[in-house]
């Protein structure tokens, strides 16, 4: 920009020489600020990776300049026509240096900064080495979308090619392995499908690896009555639609159902072996109700019946099998034990609840004749330790934030917790159901020894370790020295960041992550969430993005993204909104679910849709094909879109469509 230029929209905006002076000044102290802490810092860049020099730097100088209130000096300089800062994350000091040499022209005075501390003013240089940095942890991207798409693996994909296959060739560019579930055998035959089909596709993909980390479950609960409840399908007005199936079989060796069951019935060999399709089983339940199965297949493993009533079936029920006119005929059987039910406790808005050290099995409350509670629930969990750490006045929340309640006391064995949410319908707690303390000061190890003995595995079959319930630097570090005492090749380190520290934490915790060649950050927005709370998790999630950017590290936004549709087989509207938005980052993670070949369709097409029209959080202007739409007589808008002037309905007509944007 000339000074002719910038002299025209000063004056237009009304700004005099004092002005100048005064945003000048301003901006020539937070550029001493952002020289001084680098210098500061000099012993901590002096361990960080040659690959990440420069952007530890970069790092540093944004902290520096966001430890300010930047926006009246922003409103200020957009007024002259400079830049806001506000896109200044990828080269900090440039920008600044930038400004300030308008700013000096403008006030007539030479100025350079000092050549020790001259930045590299080529403003692409922090995106290429992001892009970089992206390519070497992520892989390279695919044609037409920057964006990596990572999938999390079904326990079926370990004996499922075909699945693994029909993801790699939708989009997939990183196979996602939860060490939480499955074991190293099954572990080795997903990467052994996804090497064959690496081969047969001519594309590569990553190998991720989720350490489990030490997640804070629930504990058991006491099995519920085994009842087993049978319904057909109906429709709105309460019409049976579809027959309940239920599958009889042997209880000596009991076979599993060969397509989906509403229930399975053990029953004894000698008596399934007379069963005939077109006869009936009758019985009576367990409300005294009388029903009929239908037979309607019979094979060497058992058969199907089905009925088009309700039904309640427990253990010892008669089954009485009626072969024709004569009952001389019928014979009789017993249901065979059923596995039981887990009985959930059941908690509404001020009820009290004792967790408790051990992981005997819990059981909900007791009441008197007159409703009123004898004893409160109780349940476990996984990690006694937590108990050394809570306090009373601290908020706990259980199930991913769905319960939520206060601490109230504090024992040597159990924990009392008044249950604060309130809801509709009472509120239903499981065994195995997480549970956050955001408030908490929680000494726990990122790593437990599961993970050690999982890390191992890592070294020799993964790409990227993911590092969960990382809290603090320490816990960056224990990683990156379990993982050099291993030996051998060295995946790369990615931080979860999931809960309230590892959020607070998140510079320091970078800045040792960056003493490794490669890492990364992933936003796991469910547990951040309910740690941070559902209406912080946005703002949450844009500071992490702007840290992360600024560090030149690649993000990997995570958890719930085309949740329905990869469950249920079709998104909402909301998450294809949100899907779009991971555009923001480096890569987007789906998880599993039956419809997860759908997901990573429907998601590469979203990202590569978007691709041409925003990088990061600046919008690209790309051609629009709306913009080419021929100018209208008044009124011609409304009665293209099938409304009249006067707001009545108007014939459709042929009016040209615009293409969809690519």
């Amino acid at each position: 920009m000339d000074d002719l230029t910038v002299k025209k929209r000063t004056d237009r905006a009304g700004l005099g020489g004092s002005d100048v002076e005064s945003v000048l000044s301003e901006l020539s102290a937070i550029r001493s600020d952002l020289v001084e802490n680098q210098v500061r810092s000099q012993p901590l860049l002096s361990e960080i990776h040659a690959n990440y020099r420069d952007s530890s730097r970069n790092l540093l100088h944004y902290l520096a300049l966001r430890r300010r209130d930047l926006r009246p000096l922003q409103l200020r300089l957009a007024a002259m026509g400079l830049s806001s800062l506000g896109r200044a994350e990828s080269n900090v000091l440039a920008t600044v240096d930038e400004v300030l040499h308008v700013l000096h022209r403008l006030a007539k005075r030479a100025w350079q900064p000092a050549p020790q501390e001259n930045p590299v003013n080529d403003f692409s240089y922090g995106e290429r080495l992001l892009a970089e940095h992206t390519d070497a942890l992520l892989g390279p991207a695919s044609k037409g979308r920057k964006v990596r798409i990572m999938v999390t693996m079904p326990s079926d994909a370990a004996d499922d090619y075909l699945l693994v296959h029909n993801l790699l060739q939708q989009g997939m560019d990183c196979l996602r392995i939860n060490c939480a579930h499955d074991d190293a055998a099954a572990w080795s035959r997903m990467i052994g499908h996804l090497r064959q089909a690496e081969r047969a596709l001519g594309r590569s993909c990553r190998v991720v690896m989720d350490l489990a980390g030490p997640k804070l479950r629930t504990g058991p609960l006491q099995p519920g009555p085994a009842v087993v409840r049978i319904r057909p399908t109906r429709d709105v007005y309460g019409r049976v639609s579809a027959p309940a199936r239920v599958w009889l079989t042997s209880e000596d060796v009991p076979q599993p159902p060969p397509s989906p069951a509403n229930a399975c019935l053990p029953v004894p060999s000698t008596w399934l072996a007379e069963i005939r399709i077109g006869e009936s089983v009758k019985f009576t339940d367990a409300r005294d109700a009388r029903r009929t199965f239908r037979i309607v297949d019979v094979t060497d493993h058992g058969c199907w019946a089905e009925t088009d009533r309700s039904a309640y079936i427990v253990p010892g029920i008669t089954l009485r099998h009626v072969r024709g006119a004569d009952k001389s005929d019928d014979s009789e059987c017993r249901i065979g034990a059923l596995t039981p039910g887990e009985a959930p406790l059941i908690l509404q808005k001020g009820d009290l609840l004792v967790v408790t050290r051990d992981l005997k099995p819990g059981r909900p409350a007791t009441y008197d004749s007159a409703g009123k509670i004898l004893t409160p629930a109780m349940i476990g969990c996984t990690i006694p330790e937590v108990f050394d750490d809570v306090r009373a006045g601290e908020p706990i929340w259980f199930d991913d934030g769905k319960i939520g309640g206060v601490i109230e006391k504090v024992g040597k064995t159990r924990v009392w917790v008044r249950i604060t949410q309130d809801h509709v319908k009472a509120l239903k707690l499981q065994a195995d159901k997480g549970i956050n303390l955001p408030e908490s000061d929680l000494h726990l190890a990122a790593m437990t020894a599961k993970d050690i003995e999982d890390l191992s595995f890592a070294t020799q079959h993964a790409d990227i370790v993911e590092l969960s319930f990382a809290n603090s630097a320490h816990d960056v570090e224990s990683l990156q020295q379990h993982l050099s005492s291993l030996g051998g090749r060295q995946p790369a380190i990615v931080l979860k960041i999931e809960t309230r520290h590892a959020f607070e934490n998140l510079p320091e915790m970078l800045l040792t992550a960056m003493r490794s060649p490669r890492c990364g950050v992933m936003i796991a927005r469910g547990d951040l969430a309910v740690e941070c709370g559902f209406e912080r998790l946005a703002e949450v999630q844009e500071e992490i993005l702007w840290l992360c950017e600024a560090a030149h590290v690649p993000v990997i936004w995570a958890t719930q993204v085309l949740e329905t549709l990869a469950k249920e087989g079709r998104p909402s509207r909301a998450e294809i909104t949100d899907a779009a938005m991971g555009l923001r980052a480096e890569c987007v993670m789906l998880n599993k679910g039956p419809y997860i070949v759908s997901a990573v369709r429907a998601l590469d097409d979203i990202l590569r849709r978007m691709h041409a029209h925003q990088a990061k959080k600046r919008s690209m202007l790309r051609e629009l094909n709306l913009a080419h739409m021929p100018a209208a007589e008044p009124g011609a808008a409304a009665s293209q879109s099938g409304m009249s002037a006067n707001g009545r309905n108007a014939p459709v007509t042929d009016a040209p469509v615009p293409e969809l944007e690519r």
